[in-house]
């Protein structure tokens, strides 16, 4: 026989915790990008595009927005489409930078950059208050830690989890 005592909650799992801080943040963001009239997934594309050193090749690219952002080929390079149309991406020969020899290249424009610095600073100004009374050794080693489980988790093949034997 199980007994709990009174006063003690279980421990919130780490998942529920992530998304649950995931969720209120992107809805921060959220109000932010309407704002500036950005997309959610236009930005997250930024995201991706400056995580790449802010050039790679259209392949590459593409490949890293399905990849990261769950897309299918055809989404990814509508994404990649979008960007450029809006004017936050610009195509060319690639060889001249970090995206590589040969092949199209895609890279971050001016504005692209200017607009994601503007999302920051819009961002910063409603979360670092929010931080601030948090202590800064936490939150280092909470970045440390979410990282780790991200390259972890990265590491796992995506597919159906059998759960014979947990009932």
């Amino acid at each position: 026989m199980t007994s709990t005592q009174e006063g003690t909650r279980p421990v919130r799992l780490v998942g529920q915790a992530v998304g649950e801080a995931q969720a209120s943040l992107k809805k921060i963001l959220t109000g932010i990008l309407a704002e500036s009239g950005t997309g959610y997934q236009a930005y997250l594309g930024l995201q991706r595009l400056t995580a790449l050193g802010g050039e790679a090749t259209q392949d590459a690219y593409q490949r890293d927005l399905s990849d990261w952002l769950e897309l299918d080929a055809a989404a990814a390079a509508r994404l990649a489409g979008d960007l450029v149309a809006a004017g936050l991406a610009g195509t060319g020969l690639a060889g001249t930078g970090p995206a590589g020899v040969g092949g199209g290249a895609i890279r971050l424009t001016a504005r692209g950059r200017e607009l994601r610095g503007e999302v920051l600073a819009a961002s910063a100004k409603i979360t670092e208050p929010m931080l601030a009374a948090i202590d800064r050794g936490d939150l280092e080693t909470t970045v440390r830690t979410l990282d780790e489980i991200t390259r972890r988790a990265r590491g796992i093949p995506a597919g159906p989890v059998t759960t014979e034997g947990n009932r």
